[in-house]
């Protein structure tokens, strides 16, 4: 292990791949890659949207509840269990705002707004309900999205989004949802190589 200016042990890169050696897998093995085309806007649009689903399960493989609560660097308290808590009340988001879904938020309260950052803690117990709950928030909205004939769908539920709300269409929301998991799916690349010098794709 090399060290950085603040002292601090810094993990050596660390690869899996064979013929890119700075990847986590060789192409063959990629789980994000299939041999099916999208050949319009929906299938465009879930495709992203699963492709980055799967990147977030990539950076948090392989860890135990230490590595996957440790924190970025202060004063941020991201980590990647608080990235699938936060990102698992995104999905909720979807639904309450496009179904109307009485679906209130999991992690987050008017007291603790970073709930979701806030009680990512070392417990297996809270790893384990996180990515189930992450799990289930994906099936529900796969299963809303697939019930919705038409992109340009309107919000039934009441849009937070800009300071007084607006009108949405499915569309808008799923791409909403894809920026913000490729947002963090970048935070997710430090916050592993980080964590032991694993590398992303």
């Amino acid at each position: 292990m090399t060290t950085s200016d603040a002292s601090e042990p810094v993990p050596a890169r660390w690869t899996k791949s064979t013929i890119y050696l700075d990847m986590w897998v060789d192409p063959d093995d990629d789980p994000r890659e299939t041999a099916a085309a999208a050949v319009d806007e929906r299938g465009v649009l879930l495709d992203y949207l699963r492709h980055y689903r799967l990147t977030l399960e990539m950076k948090c493989a392989g860890l135990d509840a230490e590595q996957l609560s440790r924190r970025s660097v202060p004063p941020s308290t991201m980590s990647l269990l608080g990235l699938v808590r936060h990102l698992a009340e995104g999905e909720r988001h979807l639904r309450r705002v496009m179904a109307g879904e009485d679906a209130p938020k999991l992690y987050c309260t008017d007291e603790d707004r970073d709930g979701d950052w806030n009680g990512a803690t070392a417990d297996p117990d809270v790893v384990a309900e996180a990515f189930r709950q992450w799990r289930a928030e994906v099936e529900l909205t796969d299963r809303f999205v697939a019930g919705v004939a038409d992109l340009g769908t309107w919000n039934a539920g009441v849009s937070d989004l800009g300071p007084d709300g607006a009108n949405l269409q499915l569309r808008d929301m799923l791409v909403a949802q894809i920026v913000e998991y490729a947002r963090h799916c970048g935070h997710a690349d430090l916050l592993r190589e980080r964590i032991d010098g694993r590398v992303g794709q």
